[in-house]
Protein backbone atom coordinates (compact mmCIF):
# COMPACT_ATOMS: atom_id res chain seq x y z
CA UNK A 1 0.00 0.00 0.00
CA UNK A 2 1.39 3.64 -1.23
CA UNK A 3 1.76 5.62 2.03
CA UNK A 4 -1.05 8.26 2.26
CA UNK A 5 -0.10 11.86 4.60
CA UNK A 6 -3.63 12.19 6.71
CA UNK A 7 -2.92 15.19 8.34
CA UNK A 8 -4.68 18.57 7.00
CA UNK A 9 -7.74 19.74 5.45
CA UNK A 10 -9.78 17.48 3.05
CA UNK A 11 -12.93 19.46 1.42
CA UNK A 12 -15.97 17.15 0.93
CA UNK A 13 -16.65 18.16 -2.72
CA UNK A 14 -20.14 19.07 -3.57
CA UNK A 15 -21.14 17.47 -7.08
CA UNK A 16 -22.57 20.14 -9.25
CA UNK A 17 -26.14 19.23 -11.09
CA UNK A 18 -26.96 21.11 -14.65
CA UNK A 19 -30.57 22.14 -15.24
CA UNK A 20 -31.01 18.87 -16.25
CA UNK A 21 -30.02 17.06 -12.75
CA UNK A 22 -27.00 15.61 -14.81
CA UNK A 23 -23.55 16.03 -13.48
CA UNK A 24 -22.02 19.69 -14.19
CA UNK A 25 -18.62 18.30 -14.88
CA UNK A 26 -17.00 20.85 -16.07
CA UNK A 27 -18.06 23.03 -12.70
CA UNK A 28 -16.83 19.93 -11.01
CA UNK A 29 -13.13 20.44 -12.31
CA UNK A 30 -12.96 23.74 -11.86
CA UNK A 31 -13.92 23.71 -8.42
CA UNK A 32 -11.54 20.42 -7.97
CA UNK A 33 -8.51 22.89 -9.38
CA UNK A 34 -9.71 26.60 -7.29
CA UNK A 35 -9.39 24.36 -3.99
CA UNK A 36 -6.22 22.75 -5.08
CA UNK A 37 -5.04 26.20 -5.15
CA UNK A 38 -6.23 27.36 -2.73
CA UNK A 39 -3.88 24.71 -0.51
CA UNK A 40 -6.12 21.81 0.56
CA UNK A 41 -4.29 18.37 1.09
CA UNK A 42 -6.77 16.30 -0.60
CA UNK A 43 -10.16 16.15 -2.26
CA UNK A 44 -13.09 14.07 -0.95
CA UNK A 45 -15.37 13.38 -3.76
CA UNK A 46 -18.64 11.33 -3.89
CA UNK A 47 -19.62 11.57 -0.33
CA UNK A 48 -22.46 12.21 2.01
CA UNK A 49 -21.42 15.89 0.64
CA UNK A 50 -21.30 14.71 -2.86
CA UNK A 51 -24.95 13.26 -2.86
CA UNK A 52 -23.70 9.90 -3.43
CA UNK A 53 -26.62 8.41 -2.60
CA UNK A 54 -28.61 10.08 -5.71
CA UNK A 55 -25.83 9.14 -8.43
CA UNK A 56 -25.59 5.93 -10.49
CA UNK A 57 -22.32 3.57 -9.76
CA UNK A 58 -21.11 5.08 -13.34
CA UNK A 59 -21.57 8.61 -12.21
CA UNK A 60 -19.88 7.93 -8.79
CA UNK A 61 -16.70 6.61 -10.79
CA UNK A 62 -16.86 9.14 -13.49
CA UNK A 63 -16.48 11.80 -10.96
CA UNK A 64 -13.94 10.87 -9.65
CA UNK A 65 -12.08 10.33 -12.66
CA UNK A 66 -12.69 14.03 -13.78
CA UNK A 67 -11.69 15.61 -10.27
CA UNK A 68 -8.61 13.19 -10.24
CA UNK A 69 -7.92 14.72 -14.28
CA UNK A 70 -8.27 17.55 -12.97
CA UNK A 71 -5.45 18.33 -10.53
CA UNK A 72 -2.17 17.76 -10.32
CA UNK A 73 -0.56 16.27 -6.99
CA UNK A 74 -3.53 17.09 -4.42
CA UNK A 75 -4.60 13.19 -3.45
CA UNK A 76 -8.04 12.06 -4.01
CA UNK A 77 -9.95 10.20 -1.72
CA UNK A 78 -12.84 8.32 -3.19
CA UNK A 79 -16.26 7.96 -1.41
CA UNK A 80 -16.80 4.19 -1.79
CA UNK A 81 -19.09 3.46 0.78
CA UNK A 82 -22.68 1.88 1.39
CA UNK A 83 -24.51 -0.62 3.35
CA UNK A 84 -23.87 -3.28 1.38
CA UNK A 85 -20.81 -4.76 1.76
CA UNK A 86 -20.26 -6.54 -1.80
CA UNK A 87 -21.56 -3.02 -3.34
CA UNK A 88 -19.16 -0.99 -1.30
CA UNK A 89 -16.50 -3.74 -2.20
CA UNK A 90 -17.56 -3.12 -6.43
CA UNK A 91 -17.56 0.92 -5.92
CA UNK A 92 -14.11 0.26 -3.88
CA UNK A 93 -12.51 -1.73 -6.52
CA UNK A 94 -13.81 0.39 -9.40
CA UNK A 95 -12.53 3.41 -7.48
CA UNK A 96 -8.61 2.10 -7.54
CA UNK A 97 -9.06 1.17 -10.66
CA UNK A 98 -10.27 4.88 -11.70
CA UNK A 99 -6.53 6.14 -9.94
CA UNK A 100 -8.17 7.36 -6.55
CA UNK A 101 -5.01 7.44 -4.19
CA UNK A 102 -7.38 6.32 -0.65
CA UNK A 103 -11.16 5.40 -0.43
CA UNK A 104 -13.34 6.92 2.45
CA UNK A 105 -16.01 4.35 3.83
CA UNK A 106 -19.20 5.36 5.63
CA UNK A 107 -20.04 2.38 8.33
CA UNK A 108 -23.06 0.45 7.04
CA UNK A 109 -26.50 2.05 7.00
CA UNK A 110 -30.13 1.55 7.61
CA UNK A 111 -28.88 -1.82 8.33
CA UNK A 112 -27.59 -1.22 11.80
CA UNK A 113 -25.44 -4.10 11.84
CA UNK A 114 -23.94 -5.14 14.88
CA UNK A 115 -19.78 -4.22 15.63
CA UNK A 116 -18.38 -7.76 14.50
CA UNK A 117 -20.84 -6.97 11.34
CA UNK A 118 -18.86 -3.78 11.41
CA UNK A 119 -15.19 -5.11 11.64
CA UNK A 120 -16.01 -8.10 9.05
CA UNK A 121 -17.38 -5.59 6.54
CA UNK A 122 -14.05 -3.23 6.66
CA UNK A 123 -12.12 -6.10 6.85
CA UNK A 124 -13.55 -7.77 3.64
CA UNK A 125 -12.71 -4.28 1.93
CA UNK A 126 -9.37 -4.03 2.83
CA UNK A 127 -8.43 -7.60 2.65
CA UNK A 128 -8.96 -6.73 -1.44
CA UNK A 129 -8.28 -3.51 -2.11
CA UNK A 130 -4.95 -2.20 -1.30
CA UNK A 131 -5.35 1.03 -1.13
CA UNK A 132 -5.52 3.60 2.15
CA UNK A 133 -9.08 3.28 3.77
CA UNK A 134 -10.77 5.94 6.35
CA UNK A 135 -13.62 4.13 8.32
CA UNK A 136 -16.35 6.97 8.38
CA UNK A 137 -18.38 6.95 11.45
CA UNK A 138 -22.00 9.71 11.34
CA UNK A 139 -24.55 7.73 13.56
CA UNK A 140 -26.57 10.41 12.87
CA UNK A 141 -27.30 9.42 9.10
CA UNK A 142 -26.27 5.44 9.78
CA UNK A 143 -28.20 4.81 13.06
CA UNK A 144 -25.48 2.79 14.40
CA UNK A 145 -21.90 4.07 16.46
CA UNK A 146 -18.49 2.53 15.71
CA UNK A 147 -17.43 2.08 18.90
CA UNK A 148 -13.62 2.49 20.19
CA UNK A 149 -12.87 -0.80 20.56
CA UNK A 150 -14.13 -1.58 17.27
CA UNK A 151 -12.31 1.37 15.57
CA UNK A 152 -8.66 0.49 17.44
CA UNK A 153 -9.53 -3.46 16.19
CA UNK A 154 -9.38 -2.05 12.81
CA UNK A 155 -6.72 0.09 13.18
CA UNK A 156 -4.21 -2.93 13.20
CA UNK A 157 -5.66 -3.50 9.28
CA UNK A 158 -2.44 -2.54 7.15
CA UNK A 159 -5.08 -0.81 4.97
CA UNK A 160 -6.90 0.66 7.23
CA UNK A 161 -5.22 4.40 7.79
CA UNK A 162 -7.74 6.43 9.63
CA UNK A 163 -11.05 7.40 10.95
CA UNK A 164 -13.08 10.41 10.01
CA UNK A 165 -15.21 11.23 13.43
CA UNK A 166 -18.86 12.57 12.98
CA UNK A 167 -20.32 11.43 16.04
CA UNK A 168 -20.63 14.91 18.07
CA UNK A 169 -18.85 12.80 21.26
CA UNK A 170 -15.36 14.22 21.91
CA UNK A 171 -14.60 11.38 24.91
CA UNK A 172 -14.51 8.77 22.12
CA UNK A 173 -12.83 10.53 19.78
CA UNK A 174 -9.89 11.54 22.05
CA UNK A 175 -10.00 7.58 22.94
CA UNK A 176 -9.38 6.24 19.35
CA UNK A 177 -6.88 8.88 18.85
CA UNK A 178 -4.82 7.69 22.42
CA UNK A 179 -5.59 4.27 22.00
CA UNK A 180 -4.01 4.33 18.38
CA UNK A 181 -0.74 6.40 19.09
CA UNK A 182 1.31 3.45 17.75
CA UNK A 183 -0.40 2.59 14.49
CA UNK A 184 0.04 4.44 11.77
CA UNK A 185 -3.80 5.96 11.98
CA UNK A 186 -5.41 8.83 12.18
CA UNK A 187 -8.26 10.26 13.40
CA UNK A 188 -9.87 13.11 11.61
CA UNK A 189 -12.82 15.31 12.19
CA UNK A 190 -16.07 14.96 10.00
CA UNK A 191 -17.35 18.13 12.26
CA UNK A 192 -16.68 21.52 11.52
CA UNK A 193 -17.74 22.95 14.46
CA UNK A 194 -15.36 19.68 16.21
CA UNK A 195 -12.17 20.30 13.94
CA UNK A 196 -10.15 22.38 16.45
CA UNK A 197 -11.46 20.42 19.60
CA UNK A 198 -10.52 17.35 17.53
CA UNK A 199 -6.74 17.94 16.75
CA UNK A 200 -6.41 19.53 20.10
CA UNK A 201 -7.00 15.33 21.47
CA UNK A 202 -4.28 14.10 18.60
CA UNK A 203 -7.02 14.40 15.53
CA UNK A 204 -4.80 15.07 12.44
CA UNK A 205 -7.31 17.13 10.33
CA UNK A 206 -10.57 17.16 9.21
CA UNK A 207 -12.43 16.21 6.10
CA UNK A 208 -14.23 19.24 5.55
CA UNK A 209 -17.77 20.88 4.60
CA UNK A 210 -16.85 24.75 5.02
CA UNK A 211 -13.66 24.27 3.19
CA UNK A 212 -15.64 24.38 -0.09
CA UNK A 213 -16.39 27.57 0.80
CA UNK A 214 -13.80 29.16 2.99
CA UNK A 215 -10.56 26.76 1.91
CA UNK A 216 -8.21 29.06 2.88
CA UNK A 217 -9.01 30.23 6.41
CA UNK A 218 -9.95 26.39 7.06
CA UNK A 219 -6.01 25.68 6.04
CA UNK A 220 -4.83 28.35 8.06
CA UNK A 221 -7.20 27.37 11.31
CA UNK A 222 -6.02 23.44 11.01
CA UNK A 223 -2.00 24.51 10.01
CA UNK A 224 -2.26 26.75 13.33
CA UNK A 225 -3.54 24.13 15.33
CA UNK A 226 -1.21 21.34 14.19
CA UNK A 227 1.73 23.72 14.65
CA UNK A 228 0.68 24.32 18.52
CA UNK A 229 -0.58 27.85 18.00
CA UNK A 230 -3.48 27.39 19.24
CA UNK A 231 -4.27 30.98 20.23
CA UNK A 232 -4.06 31.33 16.58
CA UNK A 233 -6.61 28.59 15.51
CA UNK A 234 -8.75 29.29 18.08
CA UNK A 235 -9.35 33.02 16.73
CA UNK A 236 -9.81 31.43 13.20
CA UNK A 237 -12.29 29.07 14.15
CA UNK A 238 -14.21 31.81 16.41
CA UNK A 239 -14.43 33.78 12.80
CA UNK A 240 -15.64 30.58 11.27
CA UNK A 241 -17.75 29.95 13.59
CA UNK A 242 -21.08 31.29 11.94
CA UNK A 243 -20.32 29.81 9.13
CA UNK A 244 -20.26 26.04 10.73
CA UNK A 245 -24.12 27.27 12.36
CA UNK A 246 -25.30 27.88 8.80
CA UNK A 247 -23.81 25.16 6.85
CA UNK A 248 -26.04 22.63 9.16
CA UNK A 249 -29.20 24.63 9.75
CA UNK A 250 -30.93 22.23 7.42
CA UNK A 251 -29.76 18.76 6.06
CA UNK A 252 -25.83 18.50 4.44
CA UNK A 253 -25.53 19.38 1.80
CA UNK A 254 -28.26 21.41 1.07
CA UNK A 255 -26.86 25.01 2.72
CA UNK A 256 -23.21 24.12 1.54
CA UNK A 257 -24.29 23.72 -2.18
CA UNK A 258 -26.32 27.26 -1.56
CA UNK A 259 -23.66 29.00 -0.27
CA UNK A 260 -21.24 27.61 -2.98
CA UNK A 261 -23.73 29.28 -5.49
CA UNK A 262 -23.61 32.41 -3.63
CA UNK A 263 -20.18 32.27 -3.98
CA UNK A 264 -20.01 32.08 -7.69
CA UNK A 265 -18.54 28.35 -7.11
CA UNK A 266 -21.43 26.21 -8.70
CA UNK A 267 -25.41 25.99 -8.54
CA UNK A 268 -27.30 24.96 -6.18
CA UNK A 269 -29.69 22.74 -7.61
CA UNK A 270 -30.18 19.18 -5.73
CA UNK A 271 -30.79 16.14 -6.45
CA UNK A 272 -34.28 14.78 -5.21
CA UNK A 273 -35.50 13.79 -2.52
CA UNK A 274 -32.94 16.99 -1.31
CA UNK A 275 -34.35 20.30 -2.17
CA UNK A 276 -33.28 24.07 -2.25
CA UNK A 277 -32.26 25.68 1.18
CA UNK A 278 -35.44 27.64 2.64
CA UNK A 279 -35.76 31.12 2.22
CA UNK A 280 -35.94 31.70 5.86
CA UNK A 281 -32.31 30.62 6.29
CA UNK A 282 -30.71 32.14 2.95
CA UNK A 283 -30.54 36.08 4.48
CA UNK A 284 -28.34 34.75 7.15
CA UNK A 285 -26.00 32.77 5.34
CA UNK A 286 -25.62 35.52 2.84
CA UNK A 287 -24.79 37.80 5.80
CA UNK A 288 -22.31 35.63 7.25
CA UNK A 289 -20.40 35.13 3.70
CA UNK A 290 -20.59 38.68 3.24
CA UNK A 291 -18.96 38.88 6.58
CA UNK A 292 -16.10 36.41 6.07
CA UNK A 293 -15.41 38.32 2.68
CA UNK A 294 -15.24 42.15 4.42
CA UNK A 295 -13.21 40.02 6.85
CA UNK A 296 -10.99 38.95 4.07
CA UNK A 297 -10.75 42.60 2.40
CA UNK A 298 -9.59 43.81 5.36
CA UNK A 299 -7.02 41.88 6.39
CA UNK A 300 -5.72 40.40 2.88
CA UNK A 301 -2.84 38.34 3.96
CA UNK A 302 -4.13 37.12 7.64
CA UNK A 303 -5.44 33.92 6.15
CA UNK A 304 -2.23 32.76 4.17
CA UNK A 305 -1.44 29.08 4.68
Amino acid sequence: MTALDLSGVFPAMCTPFDEDEEIDFETLQTDAQRLEAAGVDGLVPVGSTGESATLTHDEHIQVVEAVIDAVGDVPVIAGSGSNNTREALELSERSAEAGADGLLLISPYYNKPEQRGLIEHYRTIADAVDLPQIVYNVPSRTGQNIEADTAVELASHENIAGFKAASGDLGQIGEIAERTTDEEFAVLSGDDALTLPTISVGGTGTISVSANVEPERTCAMVGAALDGDYERAREIHHELGPLFRELFVETNPIPVKEAMEIRGYGPARMRSPLSRLSEEYRDDLETVLEDLERESAAVPDAEAN
